[in-house]
């Protein structure tokens, strides 16, 4: 198949040359099959594989339609609704790089940012509207803001309001909206419960799906570790430590949770920062912006960063605690191998919980995680027999250790003579890298109920030493 671009798909010059210049070449399957009936004006419901470029299928069409025209004080021209405030100044970060050569007016409304500066722009008039439903019923309440304008409405991620409860807000807002519009309703998946929710939005629309459901990117490698609820702290760190980690986003389950996982690997001299809804508004920006920017290699995040965001060249991700809805999974290790890139993923497991979760994520995805041997991980987290670490990971977080070919020991100790520090929210003094009270081999053996024994849902353990960290193999 010949591959098209970006002018064949009916784009103006001005916007082929936008895109151009920010390096993109070919169009995405969801953007080569959504763009064309967009500017014919139908209505669509589509589904994408997360990281497939779903944000530019509507907003490239979006920006074609609205170059003629002009926008009135408080009546916006189209709306765009996100779940959360990340993935609306994402749409909005989107839309400012691909209207460079159009003079199209934008404004983003989300929570814990003033509403005097949102209603100044409001006042001026705005082509785009991109905001989270709670914050635009709040402008309109206020009457700040007009609906009966809009000419195009796009419901972006759909599946992840139904989640967070926003439908019904999302209904009140359709109901301010003309009856006639052009709606643009987009899912990671098209589920039974999707297809019912957008028959109320949507009219006759073409259907475009360009992956299987809940599918996962060939393009991530992914990986199981399983270990004991005190040892997945000591998992984590020895695989920041062996893996090449450019940059990572690390998902716990629980809010509360982030910050004991934050402090505890800074004591470990890795930078991190935390990524949560109970943060301000201003620090998740500040949190995010030094993390993009590559300040900060680590980021310990709820799942407040599983849908939307696009981190440029992500290499891992890790889910310190198995998530418990099964598409969540797929959401989360999206984060890395995006783009044609390659990303790995890894997943610690301690519990019969887990176990039950992992069956549900296999059965969705339609393959086992591959598993990595739980009992040579556990040694490598807690042996203290074993050869200490040559140098802490400092800055940006990748690993200075060195692989020793004679043992496949990883090399980690603090340079110098490193005092003894208790590390509280691990639970266990730490002297020169190592634990002390922690088991030998034999030990370990002796202990069976110590260590959760791999789920008999998971695939072979691996063995390809070039993709495996070496402390996994000894």
């Amino acid at each position: 198949m010949v591959p098209v671009n970006f002018s064949e798909l009916g784009l103006c010059d001005e916007l082929s040359q936008a895109v151009a210049d920010l390096g993109y070449k070919e169009p995405t399957p969801i953007q080569e099959k959504s763009i064309p009936y967009v500017l014919m004006g139908r209505d669509i419901l589509g589904s994408a594989q997360t990281g497939t470029g779903k944000t530019a299928s509507f907003t490239l069409p979006m920006i074609e339609i609205l170059a003629s025209g002009r926008a009135k004080a408080r009546l916006p021209r189209s709306l765009i609704l996100a779940p959360t405030r990340e993935l609306a100044a994402q749409v909005a970060d989107s839309f400012e790089k691909f209207s460079t050569y159009h003079k199209l007016s934008m404004a983003l409304l989300i929570g814990g940012v003033s509403f005097a500066d949102q209603n100044v722009a409001l006042s001026k008039g705005v082509d785009v509207l991109i905001a989270t439903p709670g914050r635009l019923l709040d402008h309109f309440e206020r009457g700040k803001v007009l609906l009966t304008d809009v000419k195009v409405l796009v419901i972006d991620e759909a599946d992840r309001m139904l989640d967070m409860g926003f439908i019904p807000d999302v209904e009140r807002i359709v109901g301010l909206l003309p009856p006639l519009r052009q709606t643009l309703f987009f899912s990671a998946t098209l589920s039974d419960d999707i297809k019912k929710l957008s028959d109320k939005f949507v009219s006759n629309p073409k259907v475009i799906e360009v992956a299987p459901p809940a599918s996962t990117a060939d393009t991530v490698a992914q990986h199981l570790v399983w270990t004991s609820p005190k040892g997945k702290r000591a998992v984590l760190r020895n695989l920041l430590r062996s893996e090449d980690v450019r940059n990572a986003v690390i998902f716990c389950n629980r809010k509360r949770d982030i910050s004991t996982l934050v402090t505890s690997l800074k004591g470990h001299d890795f930078s991190a920062v935390a990524l949560h809804g109970d943060m301000t508004q201003s620090a998740r920006l500040d949190a995010l912006q030094k993390f993009r920017d590559g300040d900060v290699p680590l980021m310990i995040a709820s799942d407040v960063a599983a849908r939307g965001l696009d981190i440029v060249g992500l290499s891992h991700v890790f889910n310190f605690d198995v998530p418990g809805n099964a598409e969540d999974y797929v959401h989360r290790i999206g984060r890395t191998g995006r783009a044609g890139k390659s990303g790995r993923a890894f997943t610690i497991a301690a519990s019969e919980d887990d176990r039950k979760y992992l069956g549900s994520i296999e059965k969705l995805i339609g393959k086992p995680i591959p598993l990595i041997d739980a009992e040579n991980n556990a040694e490598a987290a807690s042996d203290s027999k074993a050869k200490p670490p040559a140098a802490k990971v400092r800055g940006r977080g990748r690993s200075s250790a060195a692989t020793s070919p004679a043992n496949n020991t990883v090399d980690a100790t603090p340079a110098g003579n490193a005092p003894a520090n208790e590390d509280k929210a691990d639970g266990n003094k730490v002297i020169a890298g190592r634990s002390r009270g922690s088991r030998s081999r034999k030990q370990h053996e002796n202990a069976p109920g110590e260590l959760p024994a791999p789920p008999e849902c998971s695939g072979d353990t691996l063995q390809d030493t070039g993709h495996v960290p070496a402390f996994l193999l000894r």
